[in-house]
């Protein structure tokens, strides 16, 4: 028979957002390894609040909020707060209570920026990354290294003489009309009034300047897992000086070997990476001024060939990242709140590659 289409809500539920989840679901595996995560980064969240005051929003729930917006590609936190009002799969992640109230968006946003001040993001990274050296996921002998850039949360607009005088006030205030055309603009001439910190960049030649950052990043070669993440100001040297500040932090003595592009073909980012200790496997940049600095005494070995082979899966870290985490436009300012998402990120992605290596290796 028919059923009523009854519309009466019930007053009381039963039911715990423990028992909505499905067993099997994706986000139990993920959820478990930030469990163990947070539990270690507890003393360092005492440090950071004061022992009186008013109870503010556990950082624990903070950042699985944070990873829940990355995961599920949530533009803003508007959103990602509406998205919890409603969703019980968030809501157990998290770890509210089907009755709990969600937070406001700007509570939200000025409770994670006590977060953002902090390094909690590398620590995170750090203790994903011994996660995953503890299962045998990642090598210690064998990286690469690379970078990308990241647009800016500015307007080309924005960019503006850094000694400009006052001008009458333009026609539309918000979107004011700007003719650029014969106009020299740099990075030394020049900066944003939306955020100083980004510097005017392109992919190459032929392609169109941006406000950026440059995002790098430095993965292991076992399973492509990152190890390591840094952004700077981007300029023309950023990916190396950043390449060379995550080598210099590798934990251990013994001989380590770095894939890496033509751009790192330069005598002083091999002499340097040789004075670390590391060899640099990097592709070799036959048409460059002067010859390539790898020669046959690297380029003879079989590792070399595997390091070149393998350093092409430091593209999929910055497909997901610019995607799924939504780091392809930034939607914050300054090179520290940046470099701290984009860490943070970083961590995202090693938990769904982590999760995703159980999977196809079960368990003995």
């Amino acid at each position: 028979m028919r059923g009523d289409d009854q519309q009466q809500n019930h007053i009381f539920s039963y039911l715990s957002p423990e028992a909505r989840v499905r067993k099997d679901h994706p986000l139990r595996a993920i959820r478990a390894m930030v469990d163990e995560v947070l539990s270690q980064l507890s003393r360092r969240f005492d440090g950071m609040y004061a022992t009186v005051g008013r109870p503010s929003i556990a950082p624990e729930k903070l950042l699985r909020a944070q990873l829940l917006q990355m995961l599920y590609s949530i533009r803003s936190e508007r959103l990602l707060m509406e998205e919890m009002d409603y969703n019980l799969l968030f809501r157990w992640f998290v770890g509210l209570n089907a009755d709990d109230a969600v937070w406001d968006a700007t509570v939200f946003t000025k409770n994670r920026d006590r977060l953002l001040e902090a390094d909690v993001a590398q620590e995170f990274l750090v203790r994903v990354v011994e996660q995953a050296r503890a299962k045998g996921l990642t090598s210690d002998e064998h990286f690469t290294v690379d970078g990308t850039l990241l647009e800016a949360w500015a307007g080309a607009k924005s960019f503006q003489p850094k000694d400009k005088q006052p001008t009458p006030p333009p026609d539309d205030p918000g979107n004011p009309t700007v003719n650029f055309r014969g106009e020299q603009r740099s990075n030394e001439t020049h900066a944003s009034k939306t955020d100083p910190d980004a510097r005017l960049a392109r992919k190459g030649e032929g392609k169109e300047s941006k406000l950026s950052y440059c995002g790098n990043l430095l993965v292991e070669n076992r399973n492509g897992l990152i190890v390591d993440a840094e952004v700077f100001q981007a300029n023309g040297t950023a990916e190396r000086d950043a390449a060379l500040v995550m080598l210099e932090k590798l934990p251990g003595i013994q001989p380590v070997t770095v894939g890496g592009d033509k751009g790192f073909d330069t005598r002083d980012f091999v002499q340097e990476c040789r004075n670390l200790r590391v060899t640099p496997h990097v592709a070799q940049n036959l048409g460059r001024l002067g010859g390539s600095a790898i020669d046959g005494r690297t380029t003879r070995h079989p590792g070399y060939a595997v390091s070149q082979r393998k350093r092409k899966r430091i593209e999929e870290c910055f497909g997901w990242l610019k995607t799924i985490a939504l780091m392809r436009k930034l939607r914050h300012r300054g090179v520290c709140q940046v470099n701290w998402l984009f860490t943070f990120a970083c961590a995202a992605y090693n938990l769904v590659r982590m999760r995703n290596l159980a999977l196809a290796v079960p368990a003995v």
